[in-house]
């Protein structure tokens, strides 16, 4: 009776402890008394600065097209390439010291330079050295997407995003989701600094997330989200699962316990 009843006890410590919760698999949760507050974000986003490996693309364009050519990388069969293997080829890497190289222009450093300040600099070159102002030149400088890896719970892979901006959701969406195995509340952002890379902490079930200086993706960021300890345990994430698993140990149990029993 006694191993009855600690059976008993057991599956439902088990079942209680094993299911994954509703909090832990929803998005954005506001855990505030008002559902239907208005919440206030601040779209406070720090400009992206340029790291050694990142690619660029950059054009230069004149009320005289042909003035210009030189300065455009990017061939005439396609003269309006943005795609990644395009630039790829005829964009321009930012090499281990922080240096492209530009036709005619020679090497520029770009390290820790906003895609804003690199298009100023190469304005001002161009006036001061090969234009006057009535060419009217117009300089774009932008990276070749914004490339991210998503690692463990989540599709795997790297992904190429052609946005000025990408949040963490929309990252994950791409990525076709959180599985119900994943750790929403610890997902894991590696980000390439300078100085090195950094490991960086977000929460996304909590609405307070979109306030978060992580909520943007930046190139090159890695994203991980861990396994629950749930997936270790092999119960599953529904009380449906864990029910099945649970009559089976215990019927496992039982049959143990009757056979070195007799």
């Amino acid at each position: 009776m006694r191993f009855k009843s600690f059976l008993f006890l057991f599956a439902v410590l088990l079942a209680l402890t094993s299911c994954v919760s509703t909090k832990q698999m929803s998005y954005l949760q506001d855990y505030g008394e008002e559902v239907d507050s208005i919440v206030q974000i601040q779209r406070l986003r720090n400009p992206y600065r340029i790291q050694v490996g990142d690619l660029l693309s950059i054009r230069v364009k004149a009320l005289d097209q042909n003035i210009v050519g030189m300065f455009n990388p990017i061939g005439s069969e396609n003269p309006n390439a943005t795609t990644e293997e395009a630039v790829y080829f005829d964009g321009f890497t930012v090499d281990e010291h922080g240096n492209i190289r530009v036709p005619t222009m020679g090497e520029m450093n770009v390290l820790g330079f906003t895609e804003k300040e690199v298009r100023e600099k190469i304005e001002k070159k161009l006036l001061e050295e090969y234009f006057r102002e009535e060419a009217n030149i117009f300089v774009t400088v932008k990276l070749a997407g914004i490339r991210y890896t998503t690692l463990g719970e989540i599709s795997q892979g790297s992904q190429v995003v052609y946005k000025e901006q990408l949040t963490i959701m929309e990252a994950i969406a791409n990525a076709g989701g959180i599985s119900d195995y994943g750790d929403r509340e610890k997902v894991q952002i590696i980000r390439q600094y300078p100085h090195g890379e950094e490991v960086h902490t977000i929460d996304v079930t909590d609405l307070d997330a979109l306030n978060s200086p992580y909520y943007y993706i930046q190139p090159n960021d890695m994203i991980v989200v861990n396994p629950l300890p749930r997936k270790a345990l092999g119960l599953g994430t529904s009380g449906l699962e864990v029910f099945r698993t649970v009559i089976s140990l215990i019927t496992l149990a039982t049959s143990i316990y009757f056979l070195t029993t007799r």
